[in-house]
């Protein structure tokens, strides 16, 4: 008797953050991502929760990614009974490899100072998992190629298709139960300035999950360089220190990059440059490596690598709060909710000759969300930060494709999908991207609630 496969959204619904998607077929469980949630304490805490399936019960994690709000959760599924094996490209494990023992590693700092300052209701507070956990994690990664075509349970195979985005990122085809299922992943820029367009979906989709992170946002059309140039200038003329919170993968190396055209075409003057976030400094080395997934070649890297100096320890991150400008400074994290940024934001926020540079999506609850919206203080520690520095914004340089960029990526699939479900993004932004593609697809569309349960049967 036919059973209908069933998706289930735990995660990235009303949210950008912790993506996880159940796909069931029968008595076999497959997630599709396993992020943590980030942002509002609200969606915070919910990392904390039980899992809403024993993770014993699921055979197989699908990762489209490396960044943290999709697999930042492996570890702890793994720590709560998960056995089974994690299917993602070759450059996300070797991006997981830097991510996932850093993430544990600031889970047990940030355990460390509540209990040292006594600020849990918990004794003692403990991390959400570990550096020793999330690198054991690890042994249970399969790397699989693009467009390679693999069986991941008896009921279901995947294939991983280039999305952009960053290094590694891919959109997953599912197969289950004669039905096809294309989630998007995090879909990358059509014409970005690094990363190659995402591969055009089969046209026999039957159900796609797709983002919405920019679903009532365009991008503007200005040129990003032009932009850059400008900033620079005018925090250089002030003897300024511009600071750029990065994202460790994807937007740091995408601003190494831009900063060094600029010097070589002689558009600024070589400022000091420091990458200081080990982070971002492992997957720069990784980003140059698997160098034909994007469009920079070996001596576009080389030069960029010449330019920046790597802060690497601790000692050297303080010091470069005693540096006068101009400078500039990139560091993580990207939406200012921990790292070294920090620090920096302590020493530089409060000058008006500096500049905070926020590039790219900032979450809900988030610093850098805050400090876009033109908050003049954040707190950090327990204390509220002056920012009397001149805040910019640079939108053109997401690595997430833009609502008309999503709609003419889909719209070369010439794909029929039976039902859309429309995920990772506000709620606004959500319900604006339903409206965009009914408009010009007339497609079943639907906004899921987190926990929402949907039937894939042959009639829907």
């Amino acid at each position: 008797m036919f059973s209908p496969s069933r998706l289930r959204f735990l995660g990235a619904a009303g949210t950008v953050t912790g993506s996880k998607y159940l796909l069931t077929t029968g008595d076999t469980h497959v997630l599709i991502d396993c992020g943590l949630f980030q942002g509002l304490k609200e969606l915070r805490l919910k990392n904390w929760d039980r899992f809403p399936i024993a993770p014993e019960k699921i055979e197989a994690v699908i990762l489209t990614h490396a960044h943290i709000d999709h697999s930042g959760y492996i570890p702890r599924l793994i720590k709560e009974g998960f056995v089974g094996k994690i299917y993602c490209t070759p450059p996300t494990l070797e991006l997981c490899k830097i991510l996932l023992p850093d993430t544990g590693y600031i889970q047990e700092e940030d355990a460390r100072w509540l209990n040292r300052k006594n600020l849990s209701k918990h004794h003692p507070a403990l991390p959400l998992y570990t550096r020793e956990e999330a690198e054991k994690a690890l042994r249970q990664f399969v790397p699989v190629e693009f467009d390679l075509p693999i069986r991941v349970t008896k009921e279901f195979r995947v294939t991983f298709q280039y999305a952009g985005h960053i290094l590694g990122a891919a959109s997953a085809f599912v197969e289950t139960n004669g039905k096809k299922i294309a989630f998007s992943g995090d879909v990358g820029r059509l014409n970005d300035a690094v990363m190659y367009p995402p591969k055009t979906l089969a046209s026999d989709i039957d159900y796609l999950v797709v983002e919405s992170t920019y679903g009532d946002r365009v991008h503007k059309e200005t040129s990003e360089l032009n932009e850059l140039e400008r900033i620079i200038k005018e925090t250089f003329t002030r003897k300024g220190v511009m600071l750029i919170p990065a994202f460790a993968v994807g937007r740091a190396q995408t601003f190494l990059y831009l900063i060094s055209e600029l010097i070589l075409q002689k558009r600024i003057p070589r400022i000091p440059i420091y990458l200081n976030s080990p982070m971002a400094t492992s997957a720069t080395k990784l980003f140059c490596q698997f160098n034909k997934l994007h469009k920079l070649t070996e001596d576009q890297c080389d030069y960029f690598n010449s330019l920046v100096t790597y802060i690497k320890t601790p000692e050297e991150s303080k010091a470069l709060n005693e540096k006068k400008g101009p400078m500039i400074i990139i560091s993580a994290s990207g939406m200012i909710t921990g790292g070294r940024i920090l620090h920096h934001l302590k020493a530089f926020g409060g000058d008006p000759r500096n500049t905070i540079l926020i590039a790219g999506f900032q979450a809900e609850g988030t610093r850098g969300r805050a400090i876009q919206e033109g908050a003049r203080s954040i707190k950090f520690h327990g204390q509220m930060l002056p920012i009397n520095a001149c805040v910019e914004v640079i939108d053109n340089v997401s690595a997430h494709a833009d609502y008309t960029e999503i709609k003419e990526w889909l719209a070369a699939s010439q794909m029929k999908p039976q039902k859309v479900f429309i995920t990772h993004g506000e709620i606004s932004a959500s319900f604006k991207m339903k409206e965009h593609l009914e408009a010009q697809f007339h497609w079943n569309c639907v906004v899921p609630q987190r926990d929402q349960e949907f039937s894939l049967d042959r009639q829907s």
